[in-house]
């Protein structure tokens, strides 16, 4: 199977099971239904679930119980997007080509949207453990959790709001990275491994590529920031200019930036070629995501 086939076909799996997750209820809170669908299903690469099923298929060719946990990460990462475009927070109009869910539904249904969605992805998920009793299920929650949280993209989004007088180095930066972006794209592979019945050494070799393809991917976002458009992106260009923030390429070049977004991609290609032909797909997802131009 190539790797576009094989990548459409785990979002269109993906896609599938989120359509049926938010019961609209014809009730007095209805609106908060529609606006936690209206994030949830607006397209997106559906890149964290679809990691986590690359991972688990490397060990289990049945997709069926991961798929909850799938669903639970791009809930976790639809409401983060949902509160980052916040005024209080970025400040963005538009997300996914469509308006952002605070101009569609107001700021207060945008926040409860979010702290929604956050919850129900905690309910599927915890669904999914209780009904296969499964100690994996609960220790891949855990991770889950542990990376959405304050020592994973809440820490990272602090930081970055910090801004200047927490980020002084292109290291400072990176830890900042490995938090906001990183974390959620690293515990998605661990989640999976873990899933999927993997052993120690396989879950580190998956925790490296995770590492090493969540800053890389978002040096990638820094570039398009200036490199891309509204139209190709289906979000504001040029918002971190606009609003002062640190980037990559505050403290390196952009053809340094390129460098070592391709530097990155080897290494993190490299960690998981022990898995052999077991794991080409995610080794192609790393060079796609990389080399994406939105």
């Amino acid at each position: 199977m190539e790797f576009k086939t094989w990548f459409e076909e785990k979002v269109s799996l993906v896609d599938e099971y989120l359509q049926h997750i938010i019961e609209v209820k014809d009730n007095p809170q209805k609106i908060i239904y529609e606006a936690m669908n209206y994030s949830l299903l607006s397209g997106g690469k559906r890149l964290r679930p679809v990691l986590l099923l690359g991972a688990y298929e490397i060990f289990k060719e049945d997709l069926t119980e991961a798929l909850p946990f799938a669903a639970a990460i791009e809930m976790i990462h639809t409401y983060s997007l949902i509160h980052d475009d916040l005024p209080a927070m970025d400040n963005d109009d538009y997300r996914r080509g469509k308006l952002t869910n605070h101009k569609k539904f107001g700021e207060a249904n945008a926040i409860l949207a979010g702290d929604a969605l956050l919850n129900k992805a905690f309910e599927t998920a915890l669904d999914a453990a209780l009904s296969g009793n499964s100690m994996n299920k609960i220790k891949a929650l855990l991770i889950i959790s542990q990376s959405s949280g304050t020592e994973g993209m809440i820490g990272g989004q602090v930081v970055d709001m910090e801004g200047p007088s927490k980020i002084s180095s292109i290291e400072d930066l990176k830890y900042m990275y490995s938090l906001k972006t990183g974390a959620l794209i690293k515990s998605s592979l661990v989640a999976g491994a873990v899933l999927g019945g993997a052993k120690k050494t396989e879950i580190k070799a998956l925790e490296t590529y995770g590492e090493k393809l969540g800053i890389a991917f978002q040096i990638k976002d820094d570039i398009l920031d200036v490199t891309g458009t509204q139209e190709m992106l289906g979000k504001t260009i040029g918002s971190d200019a606009a609003n002062n923030k640190i980037t990559y390429l505050t403290f390196k070049s952009m053809e340094e930036s390129k460098a070592d977004v391709e530097k990155l991609t080897e290494e993190a290609i490299g960690s998981i070629k022990v898995f052999g032909s077991k794991a080409k797909y995610l080794l192609e997802l790393a060079k796609y995501l990389t080399h994406r131009e939105k």
